[in-house]
Parts: structure tokens; sequence; C-alpha cells
């Protein structure tokens, strides 16, 4: 990395390797849930409590990006930002994002509708989750564009996942269409977000709370992984309420 100090503007170079580095140190590749479920140490019921918790992530996605969406004035920004929700949602019913997960879940063994209703999620997932809907909305414009940034690392993640998925639970290939189709998309929308804030991030101060918000949400992908290692791995103490699986 090229040193800077702390009163001195970050070249755009110097920016990106800031956050390159903020996401190898943070980001969730390395928890120890994602650890296990690489290694095909993971039971079909604690991959089960993985889908049905990410899709509370998931199915907030659009939501965050509406958000975001509604803060600009700039309509070229909007143009470019309106597709990650079409990603999601699809342009038609049964297509997007959402979808593809909803039949991860399946490939799981979990009901559709259990998934649907967001009954059983966990306590600390739910909160973890809000809070991103809170960070791109009570923040900076630029912050909440710089918390989207995890998908400068989500791809080697996905790739991994997907290899390793088939390696070690093949019964998972029908469910795998949401990881192929972020293969890439997310590239693109990094790019994008990562052009807008070494663009936009004009002062040092603006530089550090972009990197900031990127640390923030790593630390929130962080949180909602513990809360589900916590609940279905050890000591493995989900609430009342809270996804039970079968034998637990």
């Amino acid at each position: 990395m090229i040193a800077a100090t702390e009163r001195e503007l970050l070249t755009p170079e110097q920016l990106k390797a800031r956050l390159e580095d903020t996401g190898a140190r943070f980001y969730h590749h390395k928890h120890p849930f994602h650890l296990m479920m690489h290694d095909g140490k993971l039971t079909r019921g604690q991959l089960q409590a993985w889908a049905l918790h990410r899709f509370y992530y998931q199915s907030r996605i659009p939501i965050k990006d509406a958000i975001i969406l509604s803060r600009s004035d700039d309509s070229e920004f909007r143009r470019v930002w309106r597709k990650r929700i079409v990603d999601h949602d699809g342009a038609e019913g049964g297509d997007g994002g959402i979808e593809r997960w909803i039949k991860l879940a399946e490939a799981t063994g979990l009901d559709r509708e259990r998934v649907l209703s967001n009954r059983e999620v966990l306590p600390g997932v739910r909160y973890a989750v809000d809070a991103y809907l809170h960070l791109v909305a009570d923040r900076t414009l630029l912050e909440a564009v710089a918390s989207s940034l995890t998908e400068m690392f989500s791809h080697k993640l996905i790739a991994l996942r997907m290899d390793r998925m088939r390696q070690h639970y093949p019964w998972l290939e029908g469910g795998l269409a949401y990881f192929q189709a972020r293969l890439t998309q997310a590239p693109d929308d990094a790019m994008f977000a990562l052009n807008y804030v070494t663009e936009h991030a004009s002062t040092r101060e603006q530089q550090e709370l972009v990197i900031g918000a990127l640390r923030a949400k790593c630390d929130l992908l962080w949180a909602q992984l513990d809360a589900i290692y916590f609940a279905y791995v050890e000591p493995g103490w989900p609430p009342p309420g809270a996804f039970q699986f079968e034998g637990r």
C-alpha cells in the first residue's frame, strides 16, 4: 500500500488499496461458518438455517437499493443503480435474485412459504440486516454507496462457494443459479460503485468515511454469521421462536 499521512488526500490508487485491505481483513469470507461450509462440514440442517436467514438479507437488498436510489438527484446515477433492484426483484414475477435464492432454500429441503414468512429469523440476524438499512438511510449518500463495495470481494467467495457446494453438497446443484448470476452482476456493480466513491470522495475526511462505511458493512455481514453460528453450530442455542431444524 502507498503510504500517505492522515492529512493528505489519497490518490485513487491509494484509496482502492485501503478498501481492498479492509476487505481482506474484515470481509466474512474467513468466518468459521463459511470455512465449515467450504470444507463440507455443515449438516443439511445447518445449511437450511443459513439459507433461511440469508434470505432475510436477500429480501432487504432491493429495499436498500431503493433507499439509495431515492437519495440521489442525479438521473444518470439513478439509471445505473436501479439495475440492482431489477437484478434482485426480477423484471417480471418468477425471475430475479430473490426468486433464485428461494430455489436454493428449497434445494436444502425448506418449504417456500416458511422461508418467505421471515417468522423464524434470529434476532441477531434481523438486527444486523435492519442496521444495514439504517446505514444507507442515515449516513451520507457517499457512505451508502461505499457500503456496497463488499461486492469487490464477493466474486471470489461466490466462485469458491459454488465449487465447494458441488463437491460437498451435490444435492444443492439445482439451487445454485443465484450464485451463477452474481458472478457477472457483482463485478459490474462493484466497478460502478468504486468509480463513484473515488470520484466523489474529494476530501480526506470523505475518503475515511468511505473506508469506514465498507468496514461497517463487513461487520454487519460478520454479525449475521456470528448469530447463525451461535444458534446452530456452537453452542447451538436457537432462541424461542427461531428456526429449528430436524434433530435439534
